[in-house]
């Protein structure tokens, strides 16, 4: 069973809840739903912070390369009509780009987003590693991005680290960045959000 699905009336589980369970769409799904951006390449780290405590809980990367996708490690956005491998998500456009942010945003998270300009080369390198990385279980997705993005051109000074905000942080010190803070006030419940994104993603269909 896809562990991303949400379908109209669906329980999600809350932000920190994390999972590791392999996802595979089929090629000819992936292929379909593939999206190239006509911008410059970029990574924008994507950060979900407590309101109250200002405290991360959980890290993500929009990667604008050869196709724009989201790796969104042990995450629980998703839809049936949003392809997934592992922890990437295909066919990211900016209106799915805004469905993700409406799912995290709420009363009690905010979101940061943290965009750099990077060469194609390093936007590929980027899609490439998170493609070959595999699920990531409970709890490390900003282990695992971490990870990742120090092996990149230009990333290498950022830390090796467990918290979201350490992360951002470092990343905030990265030439070029791009600030953003995204906010929503509706319920806590995530389960509504979803609802919500699905009807608007079946809305977008029938047009």
């Amino acid at each position: 069973m896809q562990r991303r699905a949400f379908l109209a009336g669906a329980a999600f589980a809350g932000l920190a809840g994390c999972a590791g369970e392999p996802v595979w769409a089929p090629d000819d799904v992936v292929a379909a739903k593939a999206f190239r951006g006509t911008g410059p390449k970029s990574l924008t780290l994507y950060t979900m912070k407590n309101t109250s405590s200002g405290s991360g809980a959980h890290t993500a990367v929009l990667i604008d390369a050869s196709q724009r996708v989201m790796w969104d490690p042990a995450g629980t956005f998703g839809h049936p009509t949003i392809p997934e491998r592992n922890d990437v998500l295909f066919g990211f456009t900016p209106r799915v780009e805004q469905y993700y942010a409406s799912y995290h945003a709420r009363e009690t998270f905010y979101i940061i987003s943290q965009k750099v300009v990077v060469s194609p080369a390093v936007a590929d390198q980027a899609l490439q590693l998170v493609m070959a990385h595999g699920a990531v279980p409970k709890a490390n997705c900003t282990r695992a991005t971490s990870a990742i993005l120090r092996k990149l051109s230009g990333f290498q000074g950022l830390p090796q680290t467990w918290y979201p905000n350490v992360l951002s942080d470092g990343f905030a010190k990265l030439p070029g960045v791009e600030t953003r803070e995204y906010r929503e006030n509706d319920s806590d419940d995530k389960s509504l959000a979803a609802r919500q994104i699905d009807m608007q993603i079946r809305a977008d269909q029938s047009q």
